[in-house]
C-alpha cells in the first residue's frame, strides 16, 4: 500500500508542476523570473488573500521570500508547500529557514528526511555524522537526566561503580548489623548487583565476609585490572579509635584498605601506612592508568574540614606521599567523594564551592598535573540536599550519583545518570563601545554563533556597554554586533577553557563606511552559480539600508561581478540575476525602488586579473557586489 501512495504522489506532484503556472499567477511569475521578489510577494499574497492559494504558489512566496532572505515569511510558505510536496531541496531550504530562526529541533527534523531522500548528497553526510551539533534549546542549563534505581531500599545507599558486569554500591540494607547510632540504621555494607543484559540489575548480594565487618565500610574504587579493590572501613575494626573526654564516647576514623580478587572473592585486605588514629582516609578514587589513588582525608596541614588529596600508586602496590590538591579545588568547607574520570576530569562533591544544597558535586580537569577551573555539575544531578559519590564512564556517558533528595526510597538513594550536554561552559562577557568616544554604547543587539555558523542566541548590551553568554569550553565562537548609526561587526572569539572570557568590541559610526563616490561594504560573495541572497550577504546589505535610511535622497547603484568560469554570455546573465537580487533585498527593508537600482558586469571588471590560473579564494573575490553613490551622499548635503 505503502508503494502505491507514493508513486501516485509522483505522478499527482509531475502533473501538477505542468499546469502549476496559469493566468492568474502570470503577472506574479512576471515579477519572480524578473528576480523582483518583492513584488512577486506581493502578488502572490494576493493571490491567496483572494482563495486562488496552490501549493505551486506556496512555494513561489516561499523562494520569493528566500530570496530576500525574510526566514520568517519564507519558513512560512515553505511549510505550506511542502503540506503537498516532498521536494527534497524544498525539505532542505525549509531545514535553513527553521535553523535561521532558532528553531533548532524542529531543522534537525526536517534535515533528517531530507538525509533520508537524499542520502548521497554531501550535506545529507555531513548531518549524519553530526546530527546533534545543535544546543537542545529546550534543555537548556540541563546536562544530565536522572532516574531514581529500583534496588534502593528504605535504607541509606549510595555509591555505584560498574566492574566486570558488576555494579558496587554502599548500603544500609543488611538489617542482620546492629544500628548506628547517627541515623539508627544498620551499619553499611559493600554490595555487589549483577547487571542484566536489558540494563536493570540483580538482587543485591554482599561482596564477601572478608571485605564486610560489623562496621561501617564505604565506597571502592578499583585498579584497571579488576584485580584490586580499594575501599573505606571504619577504624574500630582495628581498634583504633579516640574517647571524647567529656562523654567518653568511642570516636573512630575511616581507613584506606585494599583487597585482591581471588577464586573465592575478594580477600587478601590490608591498610595502608598513611592511615591514622588521629583523622580519617577515605573515598579512593584509581586514575585510568592505575598509576594515582585520589581520595579524601582531614589529615593536618589541609585548608578545611576534608580536602582531596592524590597519592602515586608504585608498582609494588605502595602508596607514595599524600599531595594536597590546593586551594582552587579545597576550601575551608569540605571536598568529599573524588572520583576521576578517563579523560583526567575531576569530580567532587563539596560544600565549600558555591552550589545549589549543602553537597554539590563540582568537577575539575587535570591538565598536565595542575587543576583547571571549579565548576558546578548543575540541575539535575545537584539538588538542593546532599549529591555525592558521582561516578561517570566517560564512553558510554552514563554513570551514577547518590542523594538525600525528595522523591527517593531512602535516606541516601543511587540515581543513575545519563550526559546529554557538555559539562565545561565558559561566561563570555562583550563590552561595545563607541571607536571614536570610547564610550559604553547601550541597547546594541548582539547574537552569538556556534563555530558552525548557528544561531544561539540574542541579547541587548546593557548601560554599561556589557552582554554575557555562555558557551562550551574549547569551542570558537562568533558574536555578531548590530546598532543604529554603527557599522556592524562580527567578532570572533576563541576556544578557551578558561572561566571567563573577556571580548572588547569597537564599533565604528556608520559614516565612516561612506566615501565621496562609493559605499565601502566588505565585500558580498554569492555562492558558486547561485544568486540568491545569504546570510553573509544580507548582514552586510543590512548596512547599506541604514545607510540609505540616515541620507534619504542617496540613490545607489550597485554592480555585480562574477568570477571568469563559465562563457561570459552566461556570466553576464547570472551576475544580472545577482545585481537584480541585491537590489530586491534593498527593497524588501523598505528603500523605494527608485532609488536603488542593478548592472551585472559579468567577467569584464575582475578584482583580482589572475586569468585561468584563479584559486578558490581569488574567483570567490571576482563574485562580488559594489556599490556607487549616484546622487545623494553626504557630500550633497
Amino acid at each position: 500500500m505503502k508503494k502505491i501512495l507514493t508513486l501516485f504522489t509522483i505522478v499527482a506532484l509531475s502533473s501538477f508542476s505542468l499546469i502549476a503556472q496559469n493566468k492568474d499567477t502570470k503577472k506574479a511569475d512576471k515579477h519572480f523570473n524578473r528576480f523582483e521578489f518583492v513584488e512577486a510577494a506581493e502578488d502572490y499574497s494576493k493571490l491567496v488573500e483572494n482563495g486562488k492559494g496552490s501549493p505551486y504558489v506556496y512555494s513561489q512566496l516561499a523562494e520569493s521570500y528566500y530570496n530576500v532572505f525574510n526566514t520568517q515569511e519564507a519558513e512560512r510558505w515553505y511549510a505550506k508547500a511542502l503540506e503537498s510536496s516532498d521536494s527534497p531541496e524544498m525539505l532542505f531550504k525549509y531545514s535553513q529557514m527553521l535553523k535561521a530562526n532558532g528553531k533548532y529541533e524542529e531543522s534537525n527534523v526536517q534535515m533528517a528526511k531530507f538525509a533520508e531522500m537524499r542520502p548521497s548528497d554531501d550535506r545529507a553526510i555531513a548531518f549524519k555524522k553530526n546530527p546533534d551539533y545543535l544546543p537542545k534549546i529546550l534543555e537548556k542549563g540541563k546536562k544530565f537526566n536522572i532516574q531514581n534505581l529500583g534496588f534502593n531500599t528504605e535504607y541509606s545507599d549510595f555509591g555505584g561503580t560498574l566492574q566486570d558486569g558488576k555494579l558496587y554500591i554502599t548500603s544500609a540494607r543488611n538489617t542482620s548489623r546492629k544500628t548506628y547510632g547517627w541515623n539508627e540504621e544498620p551499619f553499611l555494607d559493600i554490595y555487589e548487583l549483577t547487571k542484566n543484559d536489558d540494563g536493570t540489575y540483580q538482587a543485591a548480594a554482599l561482596a564477601g565476609n572478608k571485605v564486610n565487618t560489623k562496621y561501617h565500610e564505604g565506597v571502592v574504587s578499583f585498579a584497571p585490572d579488576g584485580k584490586t579493590m580499594y575501599f573505606s572501613r571504619e577504624s574500630y575494626f582495628e581498634k583504633e579509635y579516640e574517647r571524647d573526654s567529656i562523654t567518653n564516647y568511642r570516636i573512630s576514623q575511616l581507613h584506606l584498605y585494599k583487597a585482591t580478587k581471588t577464586s573465592d572473592g575478594w580477600s587478601n585486605v590490608e591498610g595502608f601506612p598513611i592511615n591514622s588514629e588521629n583523622y580519617s582516609v577515605k573515598n579512593p578514587s584509581v586514575s585510568a592508568d592505575g598509576k594515582t589513588l585520589y581520595f579524601a582525608s582531614n589529615m593536618p596541614g589541609g585548608f578545611g574540614l576534608f580536602d582531596i588529596y592524590k597519592a602515586s600508586i608504585n608498582d609494588d602496590g605502595t602508596l607514595g606521599e599524600p599531595e594536597n590538591l590546593g586551594q582552587k579545588v579545597n576550601t575551608q568547607g569540605q571536598e568529599m567523594f573524588p572520583f576521576i574520570s578517563s579523560n583526567n576530569t575531576l569530580y567532587f562533591s563539596s560544600n565549600g564551592h558555591l552550589g545549589l544544597g549543602n553537597l554539590d558535586v563540582f568537577y575539575s580537569k587535570v591538565v598536565d598535573g595542575k587543576m583547571g577551573p571549579v565548576r558546578n555539575v548543575g540541575v539535575p544531578v545537584n539538588s538542593n540536599a546532599d549529591d555525592f559519590a558521582f561516578h561517570l564512564d566517560e564512553e558510554t556517558e552514563e554513570g551514577f550519583v547518590s542523594s538525600n533528595r525528595e522523591g527517593g526510597l531512602g535516606g541516601d538513594d543511587v540515581y543513575a545518570i545519563k550526559k546529554l550536554q557538555p559539562l565545561c561552559d565558559v561566561l563570555i562577557s562583550g563590552i561595545v563601545t563607541d571607536s571614536k568616544t570610547g564610550n559604553p554604547i547601550n541597547a546594541a543587539n548582539v547574537t552569538l554563533y556556534d563555530d558552525q555558523g548557528n544561531m544561539i542566541l540574542s541579547k541587548v548590551t546593557n548601560s554599561d556597554g556589557t552582554v554575557e553568554f555562555i558557551v562550551e569550553c574549547g569551542k570558537q565562537s562568533e558574536l555578531e554586533v548590530v546598532m543604529d548609526g554603527y557599522e556592524s561587526q562580527k567578532v570572533t572569539v576563541s576556544a578557551s577553557e578558561e572561566e571567563e572570557e573577556e571580548v572588547s568590541i569597537m564599533l565604528d559610526p556608520i559614516e565612516v563606511i561612506v566615501g565621496p563616490e562609493v559605499v565601502n561594504l566588505n565585500p558580498i560573495f554569492f555562492e558558486f552559480d547561485k544568486s540568491n541572497i545569504t546570510a553573509q550577504a544580507a548582514f552586510e546589505l543590512d548596512k547599506l539600508v541604514q545607510i540609505m535610511n540616515k541620507y534619504p535622497e542617496m540613490v545607489i547603484n550597485a554592480t555585480s561581478h562574477t568570477d571568469s568560469r563559465g562563457s561570459a554570455s552566461y556570466n553576464e546573465r547570472l551576475s544580472d540575476r545577482r545585481a537584480k537580487t541585491t537590489v530586491q533585498y534593498v527593497i524588501s527593508k523598505g528603500i523605494d525602488k527608485a532609488r536603488i537600482s542593478g548592472m551585472g558586469k559579468g567577467e569584464n571588471e575582475p578584482k583580482v586579473d589572475c586569468g585561468s590560473n584563479c584559486t578558490d579564494e581569488e574567483h570567490q573575490m571576482n563574485r562580488r557586489s559594489e556599490f556607487i553613490i549616484v546622487s545623494g551622499g553626504p557630500q550633497a548635503q
